[in-house]
This record gives structure tokens, C-alpha cells and sequence, in this order.
């Protein structure tokens, strides 16, 4: 998107304010009136006065509060749309209906709370939607329903507790999510199941406690896995295992890791998975068992297991050697009882030789 930006203003080369009746007071108009900059202009609402060549529309920083169905029925040439910093909480259903070339849309630092089926109506081609620093907090199969088109969406620091299965079924060609600072505390399987296409998903900096066996078996072109700053104790090595990329980085630190014998075979296997790379793994430290506190996972990791191991094999020692000492002395309890027997029987011939 970057790109495509530089690539707007370097086409047209263009810099000096137009004095166009088209460019509203408070506007900046630049490059053949297809960049119309009003950021910082004290808007309370949409103007209602915009050059219709306009490719790129910042309305940044302003105070407008809600987007009315068919605002930018004028518009249809937008392909970037900046609203970010706004107080915006409203989005009524096809207020971007008319926005078919719109690639970028940025709403983030604003106060949406809800995302209703009408939010996404039109946009089949957007690219880029950024919806960080909102109110968030659920996400249902309506909210990105007409997102067909998405490649990168980020939710970074709302409040999202939930997201139902199949959240982000529209989204085949994703390819990264950012989920970072919200409120997630388990993930379930199937709200992943359709993102075939995502390289990148940050989930860190939640409070995920638990991850379903499945829940990362769809995405199947994951390069990049961000559970940082999670609430993980233990993690399930078939979690992991179901990832089947060629390569996938996964982030694990700052997580308040419980650093027992379980915790260290669990890890020991992951790092033998040749296409699984735990990126940050020397940076894991311990929380539990308290007498651990603080230490790096890979200190404890021959310590406390060797340990355990030395103890279990004393145990099965002692066990074999008491079973086999059992198994000795009835062998000679049985050979001693027999022998008795054979002499008994010898006797009782002796007995009847003298007759």
C-alpha cells in the first residue's frame, strides 16, 4: 500500500494548492485534484464538496462522528480513504457502497464498537483495512462478510473477547492479521478455518491460556505465529505439529511458562520439527514451580528433567531387582520342596526293599 501511495503522487508530481471551486475551505488539493487533503481541518461531519477525481482522501484528525449510508455516492474514483482520528462510532450499512475501486481504508483511533454486514457492502476489492485502536469487542460471521479481496487487517488494540467461527470465511487471499492487545483468552478450532493465504498472525500481547489441537491446522501458508505476551503455561505439541508450512516462526516469550518435565519433552519435540523455528526460545523464562522463578527455560531444561529421569530409573531398578529376587527365592523354595519330595520317595523304596 505504501506503493501505491508513492506511486499516486509520484504520477502526478504535483504539489501546489489548487484554487479549484471544487476544493473545499479547510482542503488541500494537489495533483489535478486527485489528492484532496483535509486533515486537521475541524470537520464535524463528511464535506459535502470534493473534487469527484479525488484518488486519495485524508480526513484524518478531524471530529466527525458518524459515516451515512452512501457518503461517497461522488467519490467513486477513491482509492485510499483516511479517516483515522476521528470520533467516529457509527458506520450505518453501505456508507462505503459506492467505494468499487477503494483499495485502503483506515479507521483506526476511532470508537466503532459494532461491524454490521452493511459495514463491508462494496468494498470486494479493498486491500487494506485498518480498524486498530476502536471498541471492539466480538467478532461474528457478518462482520467482514463483502471483504473478498482483503490482504491485510488489523485489529490491533480493541477488545476483543470473541470471535465466532467463521469470523473471517470471506477472507481466502488474506495475508496478515494483526490481533495484538485485545482480550482473546482461548482459541477454538475453526475461527481460522478459511485463511489458507495468511502469511503473518499476531496474536501477542492477549490473554490466550489455552489453544484447541486444530486451530492452526488451515493455515497452511503461516510463516510468521506472534503468541507473546499470552497467559501460556503449557502448550499441546500437537498443536503445533498440525502446522503443515515449509517454514513457520513462532514467538513464544513473555508468557508465565510452567517449567516441568512436561513442558520440557513438549519443547524438546518442537525443536526437533525441522520446518517449526521457535525464534525466541532462549528468551523463555519460568514462573512455576516457584523455586524456578525467573530462570531461563533452557537452564532448567537438563536439571530438573535429569532429575526426575535419575529417580524413575531408581524406581524401576528397585522394582526389577525385587521382582527378581522374588522370582529367585520361589525358584528355590520350589527346587527345595521337590528335592524334599525326591528324598521322601527314596525313603519309602528303602522301606519296602527290606521286606
Amino acid at each position: 500500500m505504501k506503493e501505491l501511495l508513492f506511486l499516486l503522487f509520484m504520477v502526478t508530481g504535483a504539489t501546489s494548492r489548487s484554487n479549484s471551486s471544487w476544493c473545499r475551505q479547510g482542503c488541500d488539493c494537489r495533483g489535478d485534484l486527485k489528492f484532496t487533503i483535509c486533515s486537521r481541518s475541524h470537520f464535524t461531519h463528511l464535506p459535502n464538496r470534493l473534487p469527484p477525481t479525488t484518488e486519495l482522501l485524508d480526513l484524518s484528525d478531524n471530529n466527525i462522528s458518524i459515516i451515512p449510508e452512501h457518503s461517497f455516492s461522488k467519490n467513486r474514483k477513491l482509492r485510499v480513504l483516511i479517516l483515522q482520528n476521528n470520533n467516529i462510532s457509527i458506520v450505518e450499512d453501505g456508507g462505503f457502497s459506492h467505494l468499487e475501486f477503494l483499495q485502503k481504508l483506515d479507521l483506526s483511533w476511532n470508537r466503532i464498537s459494532t461491524l454490521t454486514e452493511g459495514f463491508s457492502l462494496g468494498l470486494a476489492f479493498l486491500r487494506e483495512l485498518q480498524l486498530a485502536h476502536n471498541r471492539l469487542t466480538s467478532l461474528d460471521s457478518r462482520s467482514f462478510m463483502h471483504l473478498d479481496g482483503l490482504q491485510r487487517l488489523n485489529l490491533t488494540c480493541n477488545g476483543i473477547h470473541t470471535i465466532q467461527v467463521r469470523s473471517f470465511s470471506s477472507m481466502s487471499t488474506l495475508r496478515q492479521l494483526h490481533l495484538q492487545d485485545n482480550q482473546l483468552t482461548a482459541l477454538r478450532s475453526g475461527i481460522f478455518s478459511m485463511l489458507r493465504s495468511v502469511e503473518v498472525l499476531n496474536l501477542a500481547g492477549n490473554q490466550i491460556r489455552e489453544t484447541e489441537k486444530g486451530v492452526f491446522k488451515p493455515l497452511t501458508s503461516m510463516t510468521l505465529l506472534n503468541l507473546a505476551n499470552n497467559q501460556l503455561t503449557m502448550v499441546n505439541f500437537k498443536t503445533f505439529l498440525s502446522i503443515h508450512t515449509y517454514s513457520t516462526h513462532i514467538l513464544l516469550e513473555g508468557n508465565p511458562w510452567n517449567c516441568d518435565c512436561d513442558l520440557q519433552r513438549v519443547f524438546r519435540k518442537l525443536r526437533s520439527i525441522q520446518r517449526l523455528f521457535l525464534d525466541d526460545y532462549y528468551n523463555l523464562t519460568c514462573k512455576e514451580p516457584p523455586v524456578l522463578r525467573d530462570y531461563r527455560l533452557m537452564d532448567v531444561d537438563t536439571e530438573l528433567c535429569l532429575a526426575e529421569t535419575v529417580t524413575v530409573l531408581i524406581i524401576t531398578v528397585t522394582v526389577v531387582i525385587t521382582v527378581l529376587a522374588a522370582m529367585l527365592m520361589g525358584e528355590r523354595k520350589r527346587k527345595k520342596k521337590k528335592k524334599g519330595k525326591h528324598w521322601t520317595q527314596q525313603g519309602e523304596l528303602s522301606d519296602e526293599s527290606d521286606y
